[in-house]
């Protein structure tokens, strides 16, 4: 997978809650392209919990429409707004989990509307030979979103074509890679 350069750093009003790196109450996701999916591997922390030791299911419709709106950025190189999001939370996601992973597709475009499949997963394993199993489905969403040609979002939206690093990273370096949220640096 490749880690997605995140375009909107060092703009002055730049402060998304989702995904800037400096919001120091947000979640500071980064992102990653692995084949047709957007992927973030995120850190929950008991800052964030509902009842005892599980995620608050506001944080996961954050984390999730974040997850998906990059999909708009990167798979379809424009900006978008969220109409819609529909969710299904399966089981609870415990704060105690070393990371979460959220993975989003675009599964279907209709002329200006994007409809985004995402996903939160427990932690997966590994068996002897390293071949990897995905972790337990815990929530799932679609998205709507209006897109918007890319120059008028590119005028009118502060949109700015996302583009990847190439080094290839492995899973268990974007997930290492994850900044934590109790350090704000």
């Amino acid at each position: 997978m490749n880690l997605l350069k995140n375009p909107w750093i060092n703009l002055p009003e730049y402060n998304c809650f989702g995904c800037s790196p400096d919001n120091p109450i947000g979640t500071r996701m980064r992102f990653y392209e692995d084949g047709e999916s957007i992927v973030s591997f995120w850190h929950p922390t008991q800052n964030h919990q509902s009842w005892h030791n599980t995620l608050h299911g506001g944080v996961q419709a954050v984390l999730l429409d974040e997850v998906c709106g990059w999909v708009v950025f990167h798979k379809l190189q424009t900006a978008g707004v969220t109409a819609k999001m529909e969710t299904r939370y399966h089981k609870p996601v415990s704060t105690l989990y070393p990371y979460i992973e959220l993975r989003a597709y675009l599964q279907e475009m209709r002329r200006n509307v994007a409809y985004v499949h995402g996903e939160i997963r427990a932690p997966g394993t590994k068996d002897a030979d390293g071949l990897f199993t995905p972790g337990e489905l815990l929530c799932e969403c679609t998205c709507t979103y209006f897109t918007f040609p890319q120059q008028k979002a590119m005028d009118e939206m502060m949109y700015i074509p996302s583009t990847t690093d190439p080094t290839d990273v492995s899973r268990d370096e974007a997930i290492m890679n994850q900044p934590s949220l109790a350090d704000p640096n």
